[in-house]
This record gives structure tokens, C-alpha cells and sequence, in this order.
């Protein structure tokens, strides 16, 4: 039996979650137009709306063990490069949108990328070992994720490597 407050928990966690990355966004660009304090306010409420989504998804215990994390994430980005993302691709050429096709296009190609990354970590963990250890690098064009050195030139997008941001 599903329950409405699930459903509400899910749609509020995507409200803060999209809230969080689109103040995020206007922090930058804060910063770029010569506004500091500007900045610093959208990157506060930014970190507050994060905290609601992690308050949400805890309400429903969301968030497992490692292994149903990985499982969860692995489905998640599986469902998107093989469904979501081609359905898009889809109506963006129908609509003659290049710039939002070239956005999905990128983007289906990173998240079959993610899935496999999310694969290779739940067989280590179900198998009780560490994951091998790596240093990611995210192309900062097109989300196109590496580890060790970045490529010369990103596979995906074409970005040379110094469009690639260290991570974690």
C-alpha cells in the first residue's frame, strides 16, 4: 500500500534537491557579476536545502546500507541512459532543440559511464572487499567522469583535460 506522505516526502526531497543545485548555480554566477554577499546568501540557503533533503529522505529511511545504495544508484542511472535520457533525445531533434539534444546526448553517455562505475563497487562490496581506489576527475563541459588522469581531450564533449575538476 503506498501512503501519500511517501509520495510528498519524494516530491519535497526533489523540490530541495533541485533548489539546492540551482542556488548553487546562482552563487556563481553572484560571484561573476561582482556580488560576494549575494553569493554567500544563495550558497547558505543552498547548504539549508540540502539539510531539508536529507531530513526527508531520513523520514522514509531512504538512505541504506552502502550495498542498497549502490544497488539504488546503479537502477537509477541504468534507467536513465537506457530509457530517460533516449525518450529526451527523442523529442529534442523532433523540436529541432540542438543545444538541449547535445545536453541529453552528454549525458546518457556519462550516466552508462556511472552505471558501470556503481556496478564494479556493489560487486566489491558484496564481496566484502574495498573498492579499488581511484581519483575521480569530472569534465566541467559535459560531466564526463575519470579516474586517475584526465584524457587529453574528453571522449564525450572534446574539452581539453584542464576542463577537468578534481573531485573528492
Amino acid at each position: 500500500m503506498a501512503y501519500k506522505t511517501e509520495d510528498n516526502v519524494q516530491e519535497a526531497f526533489g523540490g530541495e534537491s533541485k533548489a539546492n543545485r540551482r542556488y548553487t548555480f546562482f552563487a556563481d554566477k553572484a560571484e561573476k557579476d561582482g556580488y560576494p554577499q549575494v553569493a554567500k546568501l544563495f550558497r547558505a540557503v543552498a547548504e539549508a536545502e540540502t539539510v531539508h533533503a536529507r531530513n526527508h529522505l531520513n523520514a522514509v529511511d531512504s538512505i541504506g546500507t552502502t550495498k542498497d545504495n549502490l544497488f539504488a544508484a546503479s537502477l537509477g542511472e541504468q534507467g536513465e541512459y537506457k530509457k530517460m535520457y533516449p525518450a529526451f533525445i527523442e523529442v529534442a531533434e523532433r523540436e529541432r532543440n540542438d543545444r538541449a539534444k547535445r545536453s541529453f546526448e552528454w549525458a546518457n553517455k556519462v550516466e552508462e559511464i556511472h552505471h558501470g562505475y556503481f556496478e564494479e563497487a556493489l560487486a566489491a562490496v558484496r564481496e566484502g572487499k574495498q573498492f579499488e581506489e581511484a581519483t575521480y576527475y569530472v569534465c566541467q563541459v559535459c560531466g564526463n567522469t575519470v579516474t586517475g588522469q584526465p584524457p587529453e581531450q574528453c571522449p564525450i564533449c572534446g574539452a581539453s583535460a584542464s576542463a577537468f575538476k578534481e573531485v573528492g
